[in-house]
């Protein structure tokens, strides 16, 4: 056995401990699941010892990966305390604040945006630097990997291991709308009732590692609707790819009313029932940071001015959302 066990390794191996599941943790942790099982098999080769018991229906842990799993929770957080503490005040011992980056999912209006302008207004000397992620599985496995600070999206949806590596504040309850081509039979109406959908087959970002949890969630809408989830398509990045794809594809895609206008198609409300997105804002367990003081006292105030947190009668929302993490 080495002396020296690389953190890569151990973090490939949390992942895999708490999710039971190779290619859920692949996933979460953005690599490919033949990369994963390459480096498990490195880190049981450098210990001596099998960590896992594989079969073709099930992963669970051996004794020595029981005995290895808060060790390694150890070590990452241990390594994250580092990286923090270097990152947030250098090694001077001077006064200066690290940049706290933030993921909006798209460069694009949107509920994160909005919280992020008020957060830059309450902390003017606070660096709220934005990135465009995705997703939050991805953005929610880059917070745990330490190379982001800040994302929002449907923390109900992703898997339990990352949940609890996470704090959340719940933000909004987004109202869910349909994208259609300007042509499309339901195109004439102003609002979409959701029945209407049976026999669609409605894009909701299926096969996109980044967004699982956008995907599970049309799933749970759709579940007993006749409604299909679309199969994979081609990821596009930008509004002109976006706007491209959908021409070509024509299938509906399952958006907030909130999503950013597309040329060639028209965006309608969904009712009967109102479904709706919860929007929470999430951070690394543990997290201290002036700017996320600010963030957080905007999204406050946001959702109160607005009503963001409101949920109408008979409104549509998953569940349950009891196993969320909610910090005061």
């Amino acid at each position: 056995m080495t002396h020296e066990v690389d953190p890569r390794l151990l973090r490939g191996f949390v992942a895999v401990a708490e999710e039971l599941h190779f290619t859920r943790a692949a996933a979460r942790l953005y690599v490919a699941q033949q990369a994963l099982s390459r480096d498990v098999r490195r880190l049981e080769r450098e210990l001596g010892a099998d960590l896992f018991v594989r079969t073709t229906r099930q992963v669970e842990l051996t004794a020595a990966g029981e005995r290895l799993l808060p060790l390694a929770r150890q070590v990452l957080r241990a390594c994250e305390d580092l990286a923090a503490a270097f990152g947030a005040g250098g090694g001077d011992g001077g006064d200066a604040v690290r940049a706290l980056l933030v993921d909006l999912n798209t460069d694009g209006p949107s509920t994160g945006r909005s919280v992020l302008e008020r957060g830059r207004e309450l902390a003017p000397g606070c660096e709220l630097m934005a990135r465009f992620e995705s997703g939050l599985t991805h953005a929610a496995g880059e917070i745990v990997a330490g190379r982001l600070d800040v994302a929002f999206g449907h923390f109900g949806g992703l898997g339990a291991g990352l949940r609890a590596r996470l704090e959340r504040q719940p933000v909004r309850f987004e109202p869910l709308a349909v994208l259609l081509p300007e042509d499309h039979p339901l195109a004439a109406r102003e609002e979409v009732p959701v029945g209407a959908l049976a026999g669609e087959s409605v894009y909701a970002g299926a096969g996109n590692p980044r967004t699982l949890e956008w995907t599970a969630l049309a799933r749970e809408l759709f579940a007993g609707r006749g409604i299909a989830v679309a199969p994979p398509a081609p990821v596009a990045v930008g509004k002109e790819e976006f706007r491209r794809v959908m021409a070509k594809t024509r299938t509906p895609v399952l958006a907030t009313t909130g999503f950013v206008d597309m040329p060639g198609s028209v965006k309608r409300p969904l009712v009967d029932p109102v479904p709706l997105s919860p929007v929470s804002m999430v951070w690394r367990a543990g997290l201290r940071h002036p700017g996320l003081t600010a963030l957080r006292a905007a999204a406050e105030e946001l959702a109160a001015a607005h009503g963001w947190l409101d949920v109408p009668d008979g409104a549509w929302l998953p569940g349950p959302l009891t196993s969320d993490r909610t910090v005061g």
